[in-house]
């Protein structure tokens, strides 16, 4: 297969030559306990052992050989795993980050909803680059304004489910904040809206731009105008089915279980004792969030002290200050072929140096400009933002963010070598 088919199912070159990673979709990060197992049983056989979550709540098995890829696509689609679609361009996995809102099952379904049309629907496997979904059940987080797409619960006065779209928003080295293209818009009109959008993306956008191009290219009125100009057909009302929902809806804040997972870097017995935890307490399911850390409910009937203990005895007692910290983490250059720094290596020194008040903040760090940590989203964000060359060889230099009044954080020290970062960070 060429380099493009294979982004195509998910896969895409590391740095470590000969060597590939498989990234998984997972629709709104969630992952069943049968899967979960799967997933680990496969990365002690051809991953190292570790599984890989990503800021954007999918999985990513590192160092596979080429022989190893379509074993692990069978193994993975054998219980419902697919990754067409998780790299190149076409409509990414599609998140969610508001699994514990009140309206969860809501967005749960709406997000399936979409990642079952576009997932290997072929005529929208040939955008000029990725295109990323999101669905938030308010805008506290910011994660809106990074998506190609996203919608957001609005107020209905007839009954039916509505959405606020916002569009062309991206990080990387230029970013933009998504822009408000519609109000209100009727559930049923999603899907022909996101077609029509992806339409005009793909016939008006040279390779390899973002949608954010082709808006700075026309302005926001006139991507309106194309998209909206005659009215949205409405596909018809879904009927009701007793899988809209997967994810126990937590009565209270005890019943949710977060284990925090340093670098997104979770070893597959880890993933197995979680997997285990879902299935005796927290209905089975599990959901990867775009902290990299990995969360479940606590069912009702279900006894939270031994939730919570099967939980700690899992490894998973969050009791060191790595274990504490948001902290997203891309894999720089330990197997990206963009990384310019030891990301894994770095976010250690880093949280090796902060106090208390510091550990409470959300951090990130992209071993690249990117920035696919999000650090534009954290309240204190870290780039890798070039090599240089000095008497240690070449050695990266960083951007230090901190977030403010704008939509994203900005930098406040740039060209910080590794030494200055953690004298900066100290300072926090």
């Amino acid at each position: 297969m060429t380099d493009k088919n294979l982004r195509l199912e998910g896969i895409y070159p590391q740095r470590q030559k000969e060597f590939f990673m498989q990234r998984v979709k997972l629709p709104a990060g969630i992952i069943s306990a049968v899967q979960a197992l799967k997933v680990a049983q496969l990365a002690r056989r051809h991953a190292r052992g570790v599984v890989h979550l990503t800021t954007r709540g999918s999985i990513e098995l590192h160092w596979l050989t080429e022989s190893d890829l379509p074993v692990v696509a069978a193994q993975l689609a054998q219980v419902g795993l697919y990754n067409r679609g998780a790299c190149g361009g076409a409509v990414r996995g599609v998140i969610c980050g508001s699994l514990s809102a009140a309206g969860a099952p809501a967005l749960e379904a709406l997000v399936r909803k979409i990642h079952r049309h576009f997932t290997g629907n072929p005529r929208y496997e040939k955008l000029p680059k990725k295109f990323k979904i999101g669905v938030e059940a308010d805008t506290s987080s910011k994660r809106h304004l990074i998506q190609d797409l996203a919608f957001v619960p609005a107020p209905s006065d007839d009954g039916r489910s509505r959405y606020d779209v916002y569009a062309a928003g991206g990080l990387g080295r230029e970013p933009v904040p998504g822009f408000l293209l519609a109000q209100g818009v009727a559930e049923e009109a999603i899907i022909p809206l996101v077609e029509r959008v992806l339409v005009e993306y793909e016939a008006n956008t040279p390779p390899p731009k973002r949608l954010k191009f082709l808006v700075g290219q026309i302005g926001q009125e006139e991507f309106r105008r194309r998209v909206l100009g005659d009215g949205l057909a409405e596909l018809p009302v879904s009927a009701p089915t007793l899988t809209a929902s997967l994810v126990p809806v937590p009565a209270a804040d005890e019943d949710r279980l977060e284990a925090h997972v340093f670098a997104g870097e979770l070893a597959a017995d880890g993933l197995a004792a979680l997997a285990a935890v879902a299935a005796t307490f927290c209905g089975g399911m599990l959901m990867v969030t775009g902290n990299q850390t990995v969360v479940m409910h606590v069912v009702e009937g279900s006894n939270r002290k031994e939730a919570r203990q099967a939980l700690a005895e899992a490894g998973f007692a969050n009791e060191a200050a790595a274990e504490r910290v948001v902290f997203r983490v891309c894999p720089g250059n330990h197997e990206c072929l963009m990384g310019l720094a030891a990301t894994r290596d770095v976010a250690a020194a880093v949280v090796a140096e902060l106090g208390e008040e510091a550990l409470k903040l959300n951090w990130a760090i992209s071993g690249c400009p990117n920035c696919c940590a999000q650090p534009q989203l954290a309240q204190a964000g870290i780039v890798a933002s070039r090599l240089v060359s000095d008497q240690a060889g070449r050695t990266p230099r960083f951007d230090l963010y901190r977030a403010g009044a704008g939509a994203f954080a900005e930098p406040v020290q740039q060209g910080l070598t590794l030494a200055e970062l953690l004298a900066e960070v100290k300072k926090i």
